[in-house]
């Protein structure tokens, strides 16, 4: 029997989250990862070895992974000390020199993806550069993924550049096969919309037959989505597309319990509100459950039970 084929776009933590749930289904799975990250170790590796910055892949490889819990820790290790070495995670390091040997970033996560036993393809955005841009409401623009949210002004839209980066055959040809094509979830402007932008990508999604399911965030990001609900997230992707591609929502329909809320109002975030009535006016599918999944102080995605009601979309 041939498997179902779902390819998942996306970036940050909500994406490895969901994929360990996903991997436990029988699905071919293609992730397809944001390259516009410019912090941390990714960013000095990105910087220093003119690469794409390694974090969100490495978490999706290691999501993904057949391995020895030890195997894990070690790929995810951070170096607390050590000049130089200080903050980088060896997963990092690793990536960036199996790019080094194979001369090719593309190429150096698939032989990783070998080494770590991976169940799925996990396919950068793009093999290049991409500096990710904002441009806000009020005329200003800012530059670097990291540094989008910060200026805590209303975004009206993202760019990259350069504007034409080559985009990956496989993540396009992934796409193109597809059953079922999952967005998010993510910080919408800087993880999910990125890979939208690549050329390629978003010609390849116009065309496809597959159910486009889009993943809504539980709460809101400061700097990102502040006071935004379900419907304006899917009105940021199908505005950035140039036409309406979300064909199904899914959302969290349980309640915030109120310890969280108040955690996270302090932070300047609080739940998306579900606006139904104007979600059916763009004609989307709506897909309600009770999502969350409480880790320690954050409020989390239920891996299994999303990527349950993602199967059953097949």
């Amino acid at each position: 029997m041939k498997k179902a084929k779902i390819v998942v776009l996306g970036g940050g933590t909500g994406l490895s989250v969901l994929l360990r749930g996903l991997k436990t289904f029988p699905v071919d799975i293609s992730a397809i990862v944001t390259v516009a990250d410019d912090g941390g170790s990714s960013g000095r590796l990105r910087k220093e070895l003119n690469i794409p910055p390694p974090g969100d892949i490495r978490n999706v490889l290691i999501a993904l992974s057949e391995v020895e819990p030890l195997v894990e820790e070690l790929f995810q290790h951070r170096f607390q000390n050590g000049n130089g070495l200080s903050g980088h995670s060896l997963g990092n390091l690793l990536l960036a020199g199996m790019s080094s040997i194979t001369g090719d970033f593309a190429q150096g996560v698939q032989e990783i993806s070998r080494v770590l036993n991976v169940k799925g393809k996990v396919i950068p955005a793009s093999n290049e550069h991409i500096t990710l841009h904002a441009e806000y409401t009020d005329g200003s623009f800012t530059a670097g993924e990291s540094n989008i949210p910060d200026a805590h002004k209303t975004i009206k839209r993202v760019f990259i550049e350069p504007e034409n980066p080559k985009p990956m055959a496989e993540a396009v040809h992934a796409i193109e096969e597809a059953d079922l094509i999952v967005l998010g979830p993510g910080s919408l402007y800087t993880s999910v919309i990125p890979n939208l932008l690549v050329p390629g990508m978003k010609e390849a999604l116009r065309q496809s037959r597959a159910t486009k399911v889009y993943i809504c965030n539980v709460m809101t990001q400061p700097g990102e989505t502040d006071g935004f609900t379900v419907s304006d997230h899917v009105f940021a992707i199908d505005d950035h597309m140039g036409e309406k591609i979300v064909d199904a929502v899914l959302f969290n329909t349980a309640p915030i319990p109120f310890s969280y809320a108040q955690r996270y109002k302090e932070e300047g975030a609080a739940g998306v509100p579900v606006d139904e009535s104007t979600l059916k006016e763009m004609d989307v599918l709506l897909i309600g459950d009770h999502l969350l999944y409480f880790d320690n102080t954050l409020l989390r995605h239920d891996a299994l039970k999303v990527s349950q009601r993602l199967v059953s979309l097949l």
